[in-house]
């Protein structure tokens, strides 16, 4: 059994391989990027979703999430087809590595036992570094008068202090992460200790962990296929295209909407690239030009953070 894991920088057309894929496997497509989770942001986040095709729940053993799939029918392919892991939750929920490994594990499952090919495909690499060789323990105690002290300050006052103490740990974290105290506050503690984020968890890998499913006797077998962008200048030109697009498809727009029903700039979904912008678009704090240009060079430092990370891990 193949698993295919479709992985690197933002725009780089993962997505139409892996349904290339899709065809040629029989497979089924597995999210991994951390901005795709939430319900109601689609456009800025660039959901693949065929038009016309309705989220279809799915009792799986994680009740607690919206666990469920959207259909590639409209494409072309067979009713099987199906794309996994959008619009697990609220934008105003925080969201964990953790908790994406335990979902992430709960759908392979279910298309490996369904006789599919799970195809993984995504830019977070911290969510699929944890998928892979498990989550990283730390062996930092707990620092209670520490945590006290800390329990004040906002969410943006946490990430400052990490920010001074260790510039690369809140780098890594995802934005749900950025945006959760109590997660801040354990790094700061795992920062004044001096560890470093770095050691993954004794237990088995992804392949090991699958291929002691009962039911699925055969060798699980990882292949994977990065995505990286040629040159910088690839890099901000693809971007680039990329904003208009979603400018035209409705960029602003999705924004209002969520402004409108009560969402705010400090919500963990919205704490994002794109919707950052264009909130303060809305708040005429930037203007048109500005929230673009803004827009696309956020966009391409995260493409530079996406292929350091990557190489680190899975070069």
């Amino acid at each position: 059994m193949d698993i295919y894991i479709l992985f690197g920088q933002t725009a780089t057309g993962k997505t139409a391989k892996a349904l290339e894929l899709v065809e040629k496997h029989t497979g089924e497509i597995v999210n991994f990027d951390s901005r795709q989770i939430y319900k109601k942001l689609t456009i800025i986040t660039g959901k693949d979703i065929p038009k016309g095709s309705k989220f279809k729940a799915q009792s799986l053993k994680q009740e607690k999430y919206n666990i469920g799939y959207y259909e590639l029918l409209a494409l072309g392919f067979q009713p099987s087809a199906k794309i996994w892991l959008y619009d697990i939750i609220d934008p105003k929920q925080t969201f964990s590595s953790a908790e994406y490994v335990a979902l992430a594990e709960e759908a392979i499952k279910d298309i490996i036992d369904r006789g599919k090919t799970p195809i993984l495909v995504g830019g977070t690499g911290y969510y699929l570094r944890h998928l892979i060789y498990g989550i990283p323990e730390m062996k930092t105690p707990e620092d209670w008068t520490l945590r006290k002290e800390l329990e004040i300050q906002t969410v943006g006052e946490l990430q400052e202090i990490l920010k001074k103490k260790n510039g690369q740990m809140l780098a890594d974290m995802n934005n749900s992460d950025r945006n959760n105290p109590r997660r801040l506050i354990r790094r700061i503690e795992i920062a004044n200790s001096g560890e470093e984020m770095l050691a993954v968890s004794p237990h088995e890998t992804l392949s090991e962990r699958l291929g002691n499913l009962a039911g699925c006797k055969q060798d699980i077998t990882l292949t994977y296929l990065p995505f990286f962008h040629a040159s910088t200048d690839s890099v901000r030109e693809k971007i680039a295209q990329r904003v208009d697009q979603r400018i035209a498809d409705g960029a602003f727009q999705e924004v209002e909407d969520l402004l409108t029903e009560g969402y705010i700039a400090e919500d963990p979904g919205l704490n994002a690239i794109g919707y950052q912008q264009i909130i303060a678009y809305h708040k005429n704090k930037l203007s048109l030009a500005e929230t673009k240009k803004q827009w696309i060079t956020k966009e391409v430092q995260y493409a530079k953070r996406q292929k350091t990370y990557f190489n680190k891990y899975f070069a």
